[in-house]
């Protein structure tokens, strides 16, 4: 109902000659905000009143439902098929991507079918939870996905992946690009193919990968095997495109800009920076005021970790709400949102919730219908 009065609203409005018509929950193309939290997957209209909706439930609410978590990425060809971490039931099955159809382009009346999922091997599982977390599209339907590895302690065997199609499939094929991730994080892919991933610790900063490979054999750039047996690139390029530093101590989000540039995330300094197309650092768009701490209460402006960009380059960002209790840090009860930063021109505004009272909302993702 409220999304056929809006689109009344809207024909009225385009009738008098008014432009810039949008509904409040995503028709007409307006963006949607998709983000998981408490293995719930929500979506968000970015209107002027803010619509949400669960779109998938987590299995402990819903009998049939799929614990959901980490980046949402969409196929770049308009199937309205999106990736998520997903891990119902594990360690049976273990833990891995989820491929999902989406239908319906409002919110609200949104609802998505799993089609498939992507489970690769993983380094030191008999130690540590396998934790799948990052994911972007390649231009040609190429997926690059991300595992946190070890986050704390021990070596540092995050992993990234590059998936080839057909994706739904009992057994799609894989070639991993690196195992040597430091807490690997946000998968970012650009207008010429080139994969940027997050690492919060050992080396920290964010890594770009070129040479990508074609296929899963040593003709297509895969001739190598890891610990676990599984394909291993022979071709892949790495470098450490941006160093973590005062700025951005914890890397953690990573995504461009309209503008060419990149924004990355801390969590643990509650800062979003803008880097420039060379790596080098410009300015922040997010900091806590001065003065704030983290303590029993987060920062007021948020600790962003998955972070997203619509095409009018207004930014989202999953606040995890971490708080100090105990001397440790962590999520604090319901102490998560979601928030949305605007421009005026090019100053950035102060950051909107979108949502709040949340349970570790840990990224987001843009779909334009």
């Amino acid at each position: 109902m409220a999304g056929r009065v809006a689109r009344l609203m809207c024909a009225a409005a385009l009738a008098l000659g008014a432009g810039g018509c949008s509904d409040a929950t995503g028709g007409n193309g307006e963006p949607i905000v998709f983000g998981p939290e408490g293995n719930n997957l929500n979506a968000y209209s970015t209107g002027a009143n803010v619509v949400k909706q669960t779109v998938i439930r987590n299995s402990d609410e819903d009998p049939n439902g799929r614990d959901i978590n980490g980046q949402v990425c969409f196929a770049p060809d308009g199937s309205r098929v999106f990736v998520a971490g997903e891990d119902t039931g594990q360690p049976n099955p273990p833990a891995g991507f989820g491929l999902f159809q989406l239908s319906g382009s409002e919110v609200g009346s949104l609802s998505a079918s799993q089609i498939g999922k992507l489970t690769p091997t993983y380094p030191g599982a008999e130690t540590s939870i396998p934790d799948p977390y990052g994911c972007s599209f390649l231009s040609d339907g190429r997926l690059v996905t991300s595992d946190i590895g070890n986050n704390q302690s021990g070596p540092a065997n995050g992993q990234v992946i590059v998936w080839f199609p057909p994706l739904d499939v009992a057994s799609p094929s894989y070639c991993k690009i690196d195992v040597t991730v430091g807490t690997a994080g946000q998968v970012y892919v650009d207008a010429e193919n080139r994969v940027y991933v997050t690492s919060s610790r050992v080396e920290p900063g964010v890594y770009r990968y070129t040479n990508l490979p074609t296929s899963a054999d040593a003709a297509g750039g895969c001739g190598a095997t890891d610990e676990t047996g599984a394909p291993l690139s022979t071709s892949v390029v790495r470098e450490r495109f941006i160093v973590a530093d005062a700025n951005i101590p914890t890397v953690n989000g990573v995504t461009g800009t309209p503008q060419g540039t990149f924004y990355v995330s801390s969590v643990l300094s509650g800062v979003i920076a803008e880097y420039g197309a060379d790596g080098k650092f410009v300015r922040r768009i997010l900091e806590p005021p001065a003065g704030e701490t983290i303590g029993f209460d987060p920062y007021s402006t948020g600790t962003p970790l998955g972070i997203a960009v619509d095409r009018t380059g207004t930014v989202y960002y999953a606040d995890l709400g971490l708080v100090l209790r105990n001397g440790r840090f962590g999520p604090g009860p319901r102490t998560g949102t979601v928030r949305r930063i605007r421009f005026a021109g090019e100053i950035p505004q102060p950051p909107e919730a979108m949502d709040s009272g949340l349970r570790f909302p840990d990224a987001v993702g843009v779909f334009t219908p």
